[in-house]
């Protein structure tokens, strides 16, 4: 992304590589995204694009004695990539937070869901027992959660799974982070909750000011929520923009079939959507050109022997493709 303004979260040709195999593996590929105090970004694509990795990689929580981090990660004035433990365990939930996809394995079971706020809150902030539980509960009543004194006494498994995603983004916010890190977080919940998720998620964001990057395999999910999309395929940022360009005028062939695949207010009735064909790539044995050259109708030879660099459009839209001029904006969605 272009322009003036100073970054709050800067990834610099980020690349992880997980070595605890019999090859190491390439699942983050230089990636470099940028994010504004206050802006939504999200990341997009199939499983095993890297949008995960790419995340957690942030709070670095990927095991270290088989992950291998190279480029920059930078969070306000902190640089991740060099935070000590100490550093990073205060990092973790004052700075930055994350909401996981499954809360059921976030949380845990032997504690009740008050008491691991509680502990966070404590942790972080100089507050008695008694401000900490006032806090909670003051979280509780943010995110809608019904009964909230009763259910800051329930376990885990004594919620049903709405509520403990909403609890999940209630100890996420327990110490009143500057960036919030949501990884699928409605993936597990039916399409209702889901919608109420995504809506508490973007009135939380505004009323706090937060910074969010959003992670999710849904593009109506992305467009509900954030400012900004970036599609990632093999490790890579294959295209980024805001969400209105992006999905009016999609400049990656692998952007367009994502949306061609979707339906939408012009699929009629009975007719077959369209898909991708073919698979991912083994991130073990990445192609030295593109990685989706042997899934896409516009590939050439060059596509498969070199690595395209990002050709911007305007000042925040671009992909990365060589074959630009055949990818004319089109409205793909109504």
């Amino acid at each position: 992304m272009n322009g003036t303004e100073k970054p709050f979260v800067e990834l610099r040709d980020l690349t992880v590589t997980f070595t605890g195999g019999k090859s190491p593996i390439k699942a983050v590929n230089g990636v470099t995204l940028s994010l504004k105090r206050g802006e939504v970004v999200a990341l997009i694509g199939e499983s095993g694009s890297g949008k995960s990795v790419t995340l957690r990689s942030i709070l670095r929580l990927h095991n270290p004695n088989r992950t291998q981090i190279e480029g920059e990660i930078r969070v306000g004035e902190h640089n991740v990539v060099q935070l000590s433990n100490a550093a990073l365990s205060s990092f973790r939930g004052k700075v930055a937070s994350m909401i996981f996809q499954e809360p059921l394995l976030a949380l845990d079971p032997v504690y009740t869901v008050g008491q691991q706020i509680v502990e966070a809150i404590l942790r972080h902030e100089n507050v008695s027992l008694e401000q900490a539980k006032a806090r909670a509960l003051s979280l509780f009543e943010r995110v809608r959660i019904p009964s909230p004194e009763r259910r800051l006494d329930a376990y885990p498994h004594e919620m049903s799974g709405g509520m403990r995603q909403r609890a999940m983004i209630s100890l996420a916010l327990a110490s009143s982070p500057e960036l919030l890190l949501a990884d699928e977080p409605t993936t597990a919940l039916d399409a209702t909750v889901q919608i109420q998720i995504l809506l508490l998620l973007r009135e939380l964001q505004r009323e706090l000011g937060l910074s969010v990057i959003f992670v999710t395999h849904d593009i109506g999910a992305a467009v509900e929520v954030a400012d900004r999309i970036a599609v990632m395929y093999a490790g890579r940022i294959v295209e980024q923009g805001t969400s209105r360009d992006l999905i009016r005028s999609p400049r990656h062939p692998y952007t367009r079939a994502l949306l061609k695949s979707l339906a939408h207010g012009s699929v009629q009735k009975g007719s077959r959507l369209e898909t991708i064909s073919g698979s991912p790539p083994d991130l073990s044995k990445l192609p030295p050109g593109c990685a989706f050259a042997d899934r896409c109708g516009l590939a050439q030879d060059a596509c498969r022997q070199t690595q395209p660099q990002i050709v911007w459009f305007t000042s925040d839209h671009g992909a990365r493709c060589l074959r630009t001029e055949q990818t004319l904006p089109e409205q793909v969605a109504n």
